[in-house]
């Protein structure tokens, strides 16, 4: 399906959901959205969310004025605007926020907004740190506050249908499974700026908010911020996060138990802090799971050019953008007697005796950020767990934050998930969470 259908046939179903909804429920029983941060993938979020008619944009928060007015364009209900997300968080209009400002911010607002009496959609990665996401989940519980993390091919009929049959045993037993993110920034990259004034002094310190006061430039802010550590865990929590936890889905695991990561920036020039090549392995006690980010060539890492890879005893699953597919593995009919040499002989009549273990089996359709909508404002009204619950999101979130520390700590980390800490490396543990900048704390 093209583009262009595909998204005709979204907002069509989107209007056919309102047309029931208005019919049963009435235009007062609609879901009352406040969004904080609507610039990039705030404003894509907003969109995904103006497909369903039983919802209505009352409220905008950004620092930039241009942001919200094209959100109020958009938006077609006059919403109120702020500069302030506390503000939006007082207006008792607002039944449920979006939160899609940078990293470094997703926690205060998460945690002021569940303490607010405000349903949550949270864009990810859920946290900066390992310790504001710990945080976030108590915070949810305690309010029983209904949240949905942006990791968004949850909603995905088709990636449901995949994760479930590699549970099942579809693949037989997996070994490993494999995420890449492919994209050639040689050589310029973000490019380079200098230190300036801020084009507003306030509106800098707004942005940094709980991170260490430095000097504005240019490269830190809006989309680019994911370059920089104080303010995003770079492109392992940006885009590995979602294969993070697409893959420890199908394989039905929670938590690694170890992690190890190498990597670098070696020939991008620009003003990144983040490695243009990175390679992340993590134990999940019975598979291996590999991240391969590769900045300076975008060549496909796998002979399918899949996103994700998942290699069981059975076949391999491959998973693209709106399909996946299984190629089946060829199995001996007999095994190789243990005592018998490794010759030539043996090698043809081992190859000779092979047959394909199962049939090849495929699902496709659309990971479209507007399920991932439905389903918060369907579970807003039923007061039913997300698809990318709380936990959910912070488990997948909490296996990149550990890779970067790997990382950042030139070491080899035991993880135990259920006290959050590194056994091997008590330094390690240091880099869990950072020193807010004074006056900002997590409520």
């Amino acid at each position: 399906m093209s583009e262009f259908s595909r998204r005709d046939f979204t907002r069509a179903a989107g209007l056919a959901t309102a047309l029931s909804y208005s019919r049963i429920l009435g235009a007062n029983d609609r879901v009352r959205m406040g969004y904080i941060g609507v610039g990039n993938r705030g404003d894509q979020v907003h969109e995904a969310f103006l497909e369903h008619g039983d919802q209505q944009t009352v409220a905008v928060c950004d620092l930039r004025e241009s942001y919200m007015d094209l959100a109020v364009q958009k938006s077609r209900s006059n919403p109120k605007k702020y500069k302030d997300y506390r503000r939006l968080l007082d207006d008792k209009d607002v039944d449920a926020v979006v939160i899609a400002t940078p990293d470094h911010w997703h926690a205060i607002q998460f945690i002021d907004a569940c303490n607010a009496g405000k349903d949550v959609y949270v864009e990810k990665p859920l946290a900066l740190t390992v310790y504001e996401g710990r945080k976030m989940v108590e915070t949810a519980e305690r309010t029983k506050r209904v949240v949905q993390v942006g990791i968004h091919r949850r909603s995905a009929k088709y990636l449901q249908e995949a994760a479930q049959f590699v549970r099942e045993g579809g693949i037989g037993e997996v070994t490993v499974a494999k995420g890449w993110h492919l994209t050639n920034e040689w050589p310029l990259g973000i490019g380079t700026s200098k230190e300036t004034a801020p084009p507003s002094e306030e509106e800098w310190e707004q942005w940094l908010g709980p991170a260490p006061k430095v000097p504005y430039k240019a490269s830190r802010t809006y989309y680019t911020f994911r370059w920089f550590y104080n303010y995003s865990g770079g492109q392992v929590t940006n885009f590995g996060v979602h294969y993070v936890d697409m893959l420890r889905w199908c394989m039905g695991k929670d938590s690694p138990r170890s992690v190890t990561a190498m990597g670098g920036k070696y020939v991008i020039r620009d003003d990144r802090e983040i490695p243009d090549t990175l390679e992340v392995l993590w134990d999940y006690d019975g598979a291996l799971m590999v991240f391969s980010q590769y900045n300076a060539n975008a060549a496909p890492g796998n002979i399918q050019g899949a996103e994700m890879e998942i290699r069981g005893t059975k076949g391999t699953l491959y998973i693209h953008s709106g399909r996946w597919e299984v190629v089946p593995e060829r199995h001996a009919e007999i095994a190789v007697p243990a005592r018998t040499p490794v010759d030539r002989n043996v090698e043809r009549a081992w190859g000779a005796s092979r047959k394909p273990a199962m049939q090849p089996v495929s699902g496709k359709g659309s990971n479209d950020t507007a399920f991932h909508a439905r389903n918060f404002l369907d579970c807003v009204k039923s007061r039913a767990k997300c698809n990318c619950d709380v936990l959910t999101g912070h488990l997948s979130t909490v296996a990149t934050q550990i890779a970067n520390i790997s990382l950042r700590t030139k070491s080899y980390l035991e993880w135990d998930a259920k006290a959050e800490r590194f056994t091997n490396n008590a330094a390690a543990n240091q880099w869990l969470h950072y020193q807010y900048r004074a006056p900002y704390k997590l409520g």
